[in-house]
């Protein structure tokens, strides 16, 4: 293993481990740390932006709130469960579909893991370049810049992120509480802007569940991430505590800055987001809007540091199922450099008027993870209960297989159904069309691709499973006692 910089504790301070088995020995933090993380994790300018999408389809400004609250409240149930795996199985998220999709039937949902990744990056690096507001046209120096503060910060790993996005709670509780009164008493008594959509707002059933699936489709995205996060805590951590802290964390902060989006979006005519929450900001001070767009910046760069983080492990072991990889710093660092080289270029060529192009990308990201995370959920709870060869999921040619077909078939075919209730800019699928372009897919994938898996799932060796775990245990507990 390369040598490194050691911190204080004598541990290295550029984190060691990338798609492998976090020993435990080497497992630390608190469950209570997962709670701040995704909340500065999910409040991010971004998240405000998916809230303006209800008032500009003509939804009241209450009703907009009410389909952000159910939207992401009901999106981020499932990303929670997803936290639980970490600490069970001391893996990645997306290593573990492995076990469900086989090493290289689970290709499609990588792909679609590192669109969103790369995705996310790119516009929170068009929104932190508007937010510095130094220079704005130059986009050919601050975008690679944000990109490279933030590949660094993936770099150090794990524990950095963790800490950064821990004491940016902080900040951006503090701020955003002023902002957010701010606008509420602003708003409620100051004459409507001419052109402000709330003027001619109203109840429309379509805005409702394109806000809706939105919301929904964002935290639901947050799946892909979760376990990348958990898999440094103790095995027996409680899993009722842990699932609540990141439920908490990430709907609490969802649906504030969605529910402060559609507050703006509905007072101010053409809201841009680093614009309105500058102005709404000073209205508390000349300055303080400033200061507030700073604190964005900051989070958003943070973002960018875990997203990067996610696709290199993403990408890595999408690699690794073709051609074996040794997860060392070398492999980390460059799989960082690939996915900012990437996210850079894509960033440069992307259309200055991104909100429709981030609307159909929220959307995308639902209808490609929807079926994922039904059959990853319902293995992991309802058929091989937390219980899996762990040794076996890091081999590609192991147990698992290159290729599972009862998680390829069920995704395949919950995604083909999925199909005909698309709603997007591009693309309204015919059951769309017929319920007013209404987007009901998240459902319908949701139940054809759990109930699928599950029912497949009948047939599964139970034994030989278990031969195969009792195998891999005596594998891992060697190689922890190497470690020692």
């Amino acid at each position: 293993m390369p040598s490194t910089k050691q911190s204080r504790r004598g541990e290295p301070v550029i984190e060691q481990h990338s798609i492998d088995y976090i020993p435990h020995a080497e497992r630390h933090g608190k469950v209570w740390h997962q709670g701040p993380f995704w909340f500065t994790g999910n409040f991010v300018v971004v998240t405000m932006v998916t809230g303006f999408v209800g008032p500009a389809m003509g939804l009241s400004v209450w009703f907009s709130v009410l389909a952000v609250v159910l939207g992401a409240c009901f999106g981020t149930f499932f990303m929670a469960f997803h936290a639980n795996q970490g600490p069970r199985m001391g893996l990645p998220q997306m290593i573990q579909s492995r076990a469900q999709f086989g090493s290289r039937g689970a290709i499609v949902p990588f792909a679609a893991t590192v669109f969103v990744y790369v995705g996310f990056i790119v516009f929170d690096t068009i929104l932190a370049t508007q937010g510095i507001n130094v220079f704005p046209e130059a986009k050919a120096f601050w975008y690679p810049l944000l990109i490279i503060v933030s590949i660094v910060i993936a770099v150090v790993g794990h524990d950095l992120l963790h800490f950064i996005q821990r004491w940016l709670t902080y900040a951006l509780v503090v701020v955003f509480a002023i902002v957010t009164i701010v606008a509420i008493v602003h708003f409620s008594t100051a004459p409507v802007a001419q052109g402000a959509a709330v003027a001619t707002a109203g109840w429309s059933l379509v805005a409702f569940l394109v806000q809706f699936s939105l919301a929904a489709g964002y935290n639901i995205s947050y799946a892909v991430y979760v376990s990348d996060y958990t898999r440094y805590l103790p095995a027996n951590a409680s899993a009722p505590k842990l699932i609540t802290s990141v439920y908490i964390g990430a709907a609490f902060s969802a649906v504030w800055l969605m529910s402060l989006g559609a507050l703006l979006a509905s007072y101010i005519p053409d809201a841009d987001p680093i614009n309105s929450l500058r102005s709404v900001g000073d209205i508390f001070f000349p300055g303080f809007g400033t200061i507030a767009v700073i604190v964005a910046v900051l989070a958003l760069v943070s973002i960018m540091g875990v997203n990067a983080y996610g696709a290199m492990l993403t990408g890595s072991t999408a690699v690794d199922a073709f051609r074996k990889v040794r997860p060392t710093v070398r492999l980390r660092v460059i799989g960082l450099i690939v996915v900012g080289l990437v996210a850079l270029i894509v960033a440069l060529l992307i259309p200055d008027n991104y909100l429709n192009s981030f609307n159909s990308f929220v959307l995308l990201m639902l209808y490609f993870l929807v079926p994922w995370t039904a059959v990853n959920l319902v293995d992991f709870y309802f058929v091989r209960h937390g219980k899996y060869a762990i040794a076996e999921i890091l081999k590609p040619g192991g147990y698992y297989g290159h290729w599972a077909w009862r998680g390829v078939v069920a995704y395949s075919v919950g995604f083909l159904v999925m199909i005909p209730f698309f709603s997007l800019s591009f693309f309204v699928g015919p059951m769309a069309q017929l319920l007013g372009g209404a987007d009901f897919s998240f459902a319908i994938g949701l139940v054809v691709s759990g109930g699928l898996y599950l029912l497949f799932s009948r047939s599964m060796d139970a034994k030989a499973e278990a031969a195969a775990r009792a195998a891999s245990n005596l594998e891992l507990e060697g190689t922890e006692a190497e470690l020692q």
